[in-house]
């Protein structure tokens, strides 16, 4: 970030080479008349973007023959930081007396240009108005402006005092759960656009894949579009070395076309930005690109619709998963009645597990299903059993189960130490979850749930899942076509890319991951294919599911680039 919030809070600068790249990348560059055109630097601290916006502005003015004094409402920078907003001053006075600017003239696009406020506040109270605060241009925020570039703070919801945390998030909506600082920014600088306006900022990029960032995803998914995401974890951005992990984006108020999205590693600080812009460009049009050492880019015809993680893993792979998101629904369907669950959790596995047959009342004793049972692709089941208190979503009464009473009655103070029987004394003989019984007897997929590849297996309704396994079940899928699609490496691309991997290349096959896979109708599947995709999945031949899904999914010209 280029300054701070609070006098408490830190900043970390941006590398020069990154700032002149972003500045091409928004336009902001002197062949255009950027003095008419109105920017804004929303926490400018010492100057890092500044000073070469300046820089650009005098240029096109000199271009243009015009006086310097027109450029007074090209520029506004903001800082709540007086020192660092004087040392930015005493730079910005260096470079203007450099490029021939008189005192007076030079004094007063300082004191235009350069404004100490708290830029969230300013434009929390001002748009959507036509009131006017001291710093802000001649005419109304509402008019808009042309750019707002730069690198919003780091700042985590625990350090920002809660009083003002509060009239931030009264301000700005989509700063939700536990958003950090930069969300709000990115709402007020996208509210002060004008119509094709641009937002160029480099930022930590976790608000476009988490939980809180769903707020701001969507308000930029309705009135705005996604230009570019330039990935820069591997790149030196900084002039210090932070565990953020930073991407450039670039949006624009206009509606969404095809966006482009890149990953830069630390070559690309050796290529002038003119040749980075430029195959950037190309690619988004289509194009054929120059080669750029450094950088890997690809084409995204439609964006993530809503608020959905904007999820990246290679740049082809993100073009692949938007295509597919837009084209196909989600696996959990009202349409098709496809459920996905986690197995049983006891709280106490010693005492509800048992390998002993007849332990307890044969209705209360269940097959069970764990992790082990299925790892040759078939469920061979291992002998475990699971003791049930419940039947038909009840509690039952243990008198009645005079073995299944004994057997807990036995255990009882482990059992009613647990944070689940602490809760309701009366249940202490409880399991967390509930008994789904009718799950038991129905067919089913198994998923383990740590796995290196997704690895689903048929349950004809045997046994009862353990909670190392997710189970899939459906009113309308034949399960063994479902699994063929989930078997071949687009199941495995889809967890890739909505998780990460683990330590040793392993998967977590979370049920939030599998429930978003996107899958054909099952309708839409041509026998053919259906017989291809059982056969598969009965012979675990995963080749010869990717096959047979990519010819369903008609992605033959995307997969193999991806």
């Amino acid at each position: 970030m280029e300054a701070v919030v609070e006098p408490y809070l830190g900043a970390v600068y941006t590398r020069a080479w990154v700032v002149e790249l972003m500045l091409d990348l928004a336009g902001y560059a002197a062949p255009r008349n950027l003095v008419d055109a109105r920017a804004v630097e929303p926490s400018v601290g010492q100057g890092a973007f500044l000073l070469p916006m300046v820089a650009r502005l005098l240029t096109s003015c000199r271009v243009q023959r015009r006086p310097w004094l027109d450029c007074r409402d090209s520029l506004r920078a903001y800082d709540v930081d007086a020192t660092a907003l004087k040392q930015c001053r005493r730079h910005v006075q260096q470079l203007l007396i450099e490029a021939g600017v008189c005192g007076p003239d030079a004094e007063a696009l300082l004191n235009a240009w350069l404004v100490e406020t708290d830029y969230l506040l300013l434009v929390g109270r001002t748009t959507g108005h036509t009131s006017q605060l001291p710093g802000l241009f001649d005419e109304p925020v509402a008019a808009g402006v042309d750019f707002v570039l730069g690198n919003p703070p780091y700042v985590r919801v625990e350090s920002i005092p809660e009083a003002q945390n509060a009239r931030y998030r009264h301000l700005f909506p989509t700063m939700r759960g536990r958003a950090d600082l930069y969300v709000g920014f990115f709402e007020a600088a996208l509210r002060q656009l004008r119509p094709n306006g641009v937002c160029a900022f480099i930022c930590a990029d976790r608000w476009m894949l988490n939980q809180y960032g769903e707020s701001l995803r969507r308000y930029i998914t309705t009135d705005f579009a996604v230009e570019l995401l330039l990935e820069m974890h591997d790149a030196a951005a900084f002039e210090d070395t932070v565990s953020a992990y930073p991407a450039i984006s670039l949006i624009r108020r206009a509606s969404q076309g095809a966006a482009v999205v890149a990953r830069a590693t630390n070559e690309l600080e050796q290529t002038p930005a003119a040749e980075i812009v430029a195959c950037l460009n190309a690619i988004r049009l289509e194009a054929t690109p120059p080669g750029v050492l450094g950088l890997t880019a690809a084409r995204v015809p439609e964006w993530f619709p809503a608020g959905r993680p904007w999820t990246r893993t290679t740049p082809t792979r993100t073009a692949l998963l938007a295509y597919l998101e837009q084209h196909f629904e989600p696996l959990v369907s009202a349409a098709t009645g496809t459920r996905v669950g986690i197995g049983i959790a006891t709280g106490a596995d010693a005492v509800f597990f048992t390998t002993t047959p007849d332990l307890v009342e044969p209705a209360q004793q269940l097959r069970l299903a764990r992790p082990a049972d299925v790892r040759t692709g078939q469920l061979v089941w291992g002998g475990q059993w699971l003791l049930s208190p419940w039947h038909r979503g009840k509690l039952i009464d243990l008198a009645h189960y005079p073995r299944l009473h004994a057997h807990l009655a036995a255990h009882r103070p482990q059992l009613a130490g647990r944070h689940v029987a602490k809760k309701n004394p009366q249940a202490w003989c409880r399991t967390i979850d509930k008994v789904d019984e009718p799950l038991y007897r129905r067919p089913k997929l198994y998923i383990p749930d740590i796995k290196n590849t997704l690895f689903p297996v048929l349950d004809q309704g045997e046994t009862y899942p353990d909670h190392n396994l997710y189970f899939i079940t459906s009113d309308h899928w034949d399960l063994e076509v479902l699994g063929g699609l989930l078997l071949s490496d687009l199941g495995t691309f889809f967890v890739e890319c909505y998780g990460v991997r683990m330590r040793g290349g392993y998967l977590r096959m979370q049920a939030q991951y599998l429930r978003k896979i996107r899958v054909p109708a099952p309708a839409a599947i041509l026998p053919p294919q259906a017989d291809a995709l059982r056969q598969a999945f009965r012979t675990r031949d995963v080749a010869a599911a990717t096959v047979a899904a990519v010819a369903v999914y008609g992605i033959g010209h995307l997969w193999p680039t991806a």
